[in-house]
């Protein structure tokens, strides 16, 4: 079983109760801080980030926080 069919069969078993969007809106606000800052950095720099250490630091970051909306907005849903 997958992690999201897994997180759909949490939220359904919840029940249709209105829950709190909050997390949502959390993770969402930290993914779009990060993006603009990776953003930034890379503007000012161009050749960010120059070695693979670094961009395999900056992609599992934006992956785990993307995992965070995608996870928080099928729970919140």
């Amino acid at each position: 079983m997958s992690l999201l069919s897994t997180l759909i069969a949490a939220s359904e078993a919840a029940g249709h109760e209105e829950s709190s969007k909050a997390p949502f809106y959390i993770a969402g606000g930290a993914l779009a801080v990060f993006a603009v800052l990776v953003s930034a950095v890379g503007i000012k720099s161009p050749d960010f980030p120059n070695t693979s250490g670094p961009a395999r630091a900056v992609m599992l970051v934006a992956g785990l926080l993307v995992a965070g909306v995608v996870a928080t907005s099928v729970l919140t849903a």
